[in-house]
């Protein structure tokens, strides 16, 4: 077995360049914790911001001058080489995915994580890559649909950033929860987003859906190009505008709705929940898979001294479903 570790440190706030390969020894499993090969990992639009340090309400849990963490990426897949005292839950060569969260180090080529984290066996349906990318897109817009919009059978959903690692999952999800769902995106990915179940796709660079009729039940918001009083025209009276992507717009907008009128916004940082409440989500993603419902929407894949190269692919905005390093 190797007895080093290859990874990503960042060791200070800024652009891609900021990224420097690290060699490190291997660790050994604890109590309660695995070993794991990582076979691919993700590269998320997410991991960018947190290696720019941006936005700066963040920092308290990032570190405030520099990262308290220094190795980068939360989201993960491989295989279990080593376990820990105590360890119940996997063995070692199980095929695994999860997320490292605050702790990082997902874009290196091994990490040691509690088994009682967001760890999950892959099912067979999943490569290694469309595994490593299941805790970023698609794990997040279900938690957005399902809990924090309340969406239900028959609504009618508008998805800003269709095409992307969370519009692409949200256009299935939304779709299995029996949700009739237009998407916005660019005319290159009409085609993808109708073939994800969008009844309607809407070229955000022709048409406004702000001036249009149309009022929907929920608008999800997943890059934050919008605001909720932008959106307020296009939303029910009883509507809920939804992001992911914290502002002090969306920060006011939410404790304003709270007291006052109708239509709802809100927000869920999906990362910070509890492992408990998480790992059902994924269960739920692991059927709709099997199912043949859901499947993760892949783009490029990069090799694993191409990470800097894969940041600045992610920070063209021009990305399609997810990215992964291998």
């Amino acid at each position: 077995m190797n007895t080093a570790l290859s990874a990503w440190s960042v060791r200070r706030y800024g652009g891609p360049d900021q990224l420097v390969p690290v060699t490190r020894p291997l660790p050994t499993p604890g109590p309660g914790q695995v070993l794991i090969r990582i076979q691919a990992s993700a590269v998320t639009r997410a991991d960018g911001m947190m290696r720019a340090g941006v936005p700066r309400w963040a920092r308290p849990f990032l570190g405030f001058r520099r990262p308290r963490k220094d190795l980068i990426g939360t989201c993960l897949s491989g295989e279990v080489i080593a376990t820990g005292p105590g360890v119940s839950r996997f063995a070692i060569g199980d095929r695994i995915f999860g997320e490292a969260g605050l702790n990082f180090g997902a874009n290196s080529s091994h990490i040691c994580m509690e088994e009682t984290g967001v760890l999950m066996r892959a099912p067979d349906g999943l490569s290694p890559e469309e595994a490593a990318v299941m805790c970023d897109g698609a794990l997040t817009s279900l938690n957005f649909l399902r809990e924090v919009a309340g969406l239900r059978a028959g609504e009618k959903i508008l998805i800003l950033g269709a095409s992307g690692s969370l519009g692409s999952a949200a256009v299935q999800l939304a779709c299995a929860m029996g949700a009739e769902v237009t998407g916005t995106c660019s005319a290159r990915n009409t085609a993808l987003v109708s073939s994800l179940g969008a009844s309607r796709v809407i070229d955000y660079t022709q048409e406004d859906f702000r001036r249009e009729n149309t009022r929907y039940d929920v608008v999800f918001d997943t890059l934050g190009v919008s605001s909720f009083d932008q959106s307020k025209s296009a939303l029910t009276t009883s509507g809920r505008y939804v992001c992911p992507v914290l502002s002090l717009d969306l920060l006011c907008a939410m404790l304003r709705t709270s007291l006052f009128g109708t239509r709802k916004a809100r927000f869920s940082a999906t990362g910070m929940l509890k492992p408990d409440v998480l790992r059902p989500m994924l269960g739920d993603l692991i059927d709709l898979v099997a199912a043949g419902t859901f499947a993760p929407v892949m783009d490029r894949t990069f090799a694993h001294n191409q990470l800097v190269e894969a940041h600045r692919y992610v920070e063209t905005g021009r990305k399609t479903g997810n990215v992964v390093l291998v």
